[in-house]
């Protein structure tokens, strides 16, 4: 038997199913597609991280981590307040 840790992020919806992107070491490296009603009730929203065993394949445990979703949704929101931001113009910089 073979089992193996991934942390996963809910990536999307697709009618009553969940598309799960598996990371390793900060890349993604898989996918699995649960039924929406499976995932912990905190979790039912698209950027939630979870905690991902699988064995043999199959998804044996999931758990909402709370903590690493506010983040990066912090991070994602740090660097989109950054690339909105105007560059200064040739008038404001001299």
């Amino acid at each position: 038997m073979s089992t193996q840790q991934f942390t996963g992020v809910i990536d999307r919806f697709e009618d009553d199913l969940a598309v799960i992107l598996l990371e390793a070491d900060g890349e993604v490296v898989d996918e699995v597609v649960l039924d929406r009603e499976d995932l912990p009730a905190e979790a039912a929203h698209s950027d939630a991280v979870l905690e991902v065993t699988l064995t043999d394949g199959e998804v044996t445990d999931l758990s909402y981590d709370a903590t690493e979703t506010a983040d990066r949704k912090e991070r994602a929101k740090s660097r989109f307040d950054r690339l909105a931001e105007r560059p200064p113009s040739d008038d404001e910089s001299s």
